[in-house]
């Protein structure tokens, strides 16, 4: 009698995922593991799958592909038809539609936020959206955050931090194109921050040339502090030694080329 009446509700094409109940009455009475209890649940999801779909495009237009909505609902979905209890009384709806888009606001708060966030702060911020829906219409005006605080009894700090995280929740790569005067695609996002550092060629000048200053002489690097730190003349240098400007004027010049000869072979070693 169970086999016969299954397979009319197979054959049954008038009923709908908003009155499935007489599906999940039949379903209750076959033997779970039987091929009929597995053709009846297969049935039931198959009916309800639209309202699955119903309930995903609600959620459509919010940064995230469809298609992992729909398949997050249809989880959703199986799991309402697998807990639902007929003999509760209760419509199939009434408890499938929150069970279906609780399954996809916790795909939302796990999987779409650009930055890693613990997840108590996603709950709490979810919370955070409800509490301030109520509280405006309640006190006419957008609640602080003391006013949050009392209303979900958390401390105050947990407010500021849950509502610092919807900072998190997108991002934008630095290779964005921002929009120029005439609305078209510009530069990128890291073309309008920074900058070179004109340092950076000095920083590597000074990293080259620190050792080699250190493999002179003392009296060639007393001449390159006096020239070069002291800005002294080379009248004033000569002055000091004793010596002509034209002594000290050599001197200086084979020091430096020297050290330019020896900074080339350096980063002509490094390079290779």
């Amino acid at each position: 009698m169970i086999q016969t009446t299954t397979s009319r509700l197979l054959d049954e094409p008038t009923v709908t995922y908003d009155r499935p109940e007489s599906l999940f009455v039949h379903w209750s009475l076959t033997a779970p593991g039987s091929a009929e209890h597995a053709a009846l649940r297969a049935k039931i999801i198959a009916t309800c799958l639209p309202l699955a779909e119903n309930i995903a495009r609600r959620f459509a237009n919010r940064g995230e592909v469809f298609e992992d909505l729909l398949q997050t609902a249809r989880v959703g979905l199986v799991i309402a038809v697998d807990r639902y209890d007929v003999s509760h009384g209760a419509p199939f709806l009434g408890f499938a539609v929150p069970t279906v888009m609780g399954e996809v606001r916790r795909h939302f708060r796990d999987r779409t936020w650009a930055l890693h966030v613990p997840r108590r702060d996603k709950e709490l911020y979810a919370q955070i959206r409800g509490a301030t829906e109520k509280l405006t219409r309640q006190l006419d005006r957008s609640p602080t955050a003391y006013e949050l605080a009392a209303e979900l009894d958390v401390e105050i700090t947990d407010i500021t931090r849950a509502m610092s995280v919807a900072e998190a929740h997108n991002t934008r790569s630095i290779d964005t194109p921002l929009a120029d005067a005439e609305g078209g695609a510009g530069m990128s996002i890291a073309d309008s921050i920074g900058d070179e550092d004109p340092s950076f060629a000095l920083a590597e000048d000074v990293i080259t040339v620190a050792p080699l200053l250190a493999q002179l002489s003392e009296e060639d690097r007393q001449l390159l502090v006096w020239r070069f730190y002291d800005s002294l003349t080379q009248s004033d240098i000569a002055a000091r030694l004793g010596s002509s400007q034209m002594s000290v004027s050599r001197k200086l010049t084979r020091i430096l080329g020297r050290l330019r000869a020896q900074t080339l072979d350096e980063r002509e070693h490094q390079a290779a």
